[in-house]
C-alpha cells in the first residue's frame, strides 16, 4: 500500500456477539494471510467499549457515539503501531459507505498528526473491490457496523451511515 509494509491490527471490542467477534477476527487473519502481511490482535474487552461510549447509547448510527468508538479504536491503533515501532496507521472504516471518511481522518489526525495516513477507501470502487475480493477468498460478508446497536438498526430495518 503506497510503498508502506503493512501490518494488520484487529482492534474491536465494540462488536457484539462475540460469536460476530470471532467470525470478523477470523476474516481479518486470513485476509493478512493472503496477502502475506503480518497480523495483531488488540485485546477484546466489550466492557472498556461500553465505558467509552457511556452516555451515547441513544446517538443515532453515525452520530456521536460512533465518533467516540472511532476515536477509542483509533487510539489503540496509534498505541499499537509505537508499541511495535511502526512509524504511520490507517484504518480500514473508511471503505463502508456507511462511514463518513471526513469524521474518520479526522478523528485519526487529532489522535495522531504525524503518524496517520488519511485515505478514503471508497474512492476507485474500494467498497466494490473488497465485496469481489471476499466473494473470490469466500470470506464472511458483516451485515452490521458491529456494536449492539448497529446490530438493533439493522434489525428494526433502519438505515445506519
Amino acid at each position: 500500500m503506497d510503498g508502506y509494509e503493512v501490518t494488520g491490527f484487529f482492534y474491536n471490542p465494540n462488536i457484539e456477539p462475540r460469536e460476530e467477534y470471532d467470525r470478523r477476527q477470523q476474516v481479518a487473519a486470513n485476509v493478512c494471510r493472503i496477502h502475506g502481511v503480518a497480523f495483531i490482535e488488540g485485546t477484546y474487552d466489550n466492557g472498556d467499549w461500553q465505558r467509552c461510549i457511556a452516555g451515547l447509547e441513544r446517538e443515532p448510527e453515525g452520530g456521536l457515539r460512533c465518533h467516540e468508538c472511532f476515536r477509542f479504536r483509533l487510539a489503540a491503533a496509534a498505541g499499537c503501531a509505537r508499541d511495535h515501532g511502526i512509524s504511520h496507521f490507517t484504518t480500514t472504516l473508511t471503505i463502508s459507505p456507511h462511514k463518513n471518511a471526513g469524521v474518520i481522518n479526522n478523528i485519526g489526525k487529532t489522535i495522531a498528526p504525524q503518524a496517520f495516513l488519511m485515505y478514503n477507501l471508497k474512492k476507485e470502487d474500494g467498497f466494490k473491490k473488497a465485496n469481489i475480493f471476499a466473494r473470490d477468498h469466500g470470506l464472511y460478508r458483516q451485515h452490521y457496523c458491529g456494536c449492539r446497536y448497529s446490530m438493533a438498526n439493522r434489525e428494526a430495518g433502519t438505515k445506519g451511515r
